[in-house]
């Protein structure tokens, strides 16, 4: 089976030679972020490495689009959500839910919070976590603060 990074130069490929210009500049600004952070971090490339620089990419452009729904920019919103599509069919499926609700609470039980002052122990305990890729700390972050006083 083809790493997640083999699928994506792989899609390069058929985006290209389908003329696919919308899927083929997504995936190729992927790469070359994915490149990019391999250099930065001097790893080699596996899929934490891409996983992590995709969602920061879905991110930055939640964001973008964000702005650009408030300035009245329905194209460029438009374009960004098409390449969000695009970027989550690599992404696996987060954790949500139940699930996170109860890694959460054992998060709380670890490493001992009373408050809300102490939610960065939460959060660090979340990230030693093996399922810490698959975590939306945004949302878990909300559901700390309605656990703790």
């Amino acid at each position: 089976m083809p790493t997640l990074y083999e699928q994506l130069r792989a899609d390069i490929i058929v985006a290209v030679k389908a003329r696919d210009a919308v899927a083929s500049t997504a995936l190729r600004t992927a790469d070359a972020a994915i490149q990019r952070s391999s250099m930065d971090l001097a790893k080699p490339i596996d899929d934490v490495l891409v996983v992590g620089t995709l969602r920061k990419g879905v991110k930055n452009l939640a964001d973008a689009k964000a702005e650009f729904e408030k300035g009245g920019r329905a194209d460029l919103v438009a374009a960004n959500e098409a390449e969000i599509r695009i970027l989550e069919k690599y992404l696996p499926k987060g954790i949500e839910g139940a699930q996170l609700e109860a890694l959460i609470a054992e998060a709380i039980l670890e490493s001992g919070a009373q408050s809300r002052k102490e939610m960065g122990k939460v959060i660090g305990a979340l990230k030693k976590r093996p399922e810490a890729a698959l975590i939306d700390f945004s949302a878990a972050s909300k559901l700390i603060q309605a656990k703790l006083p």
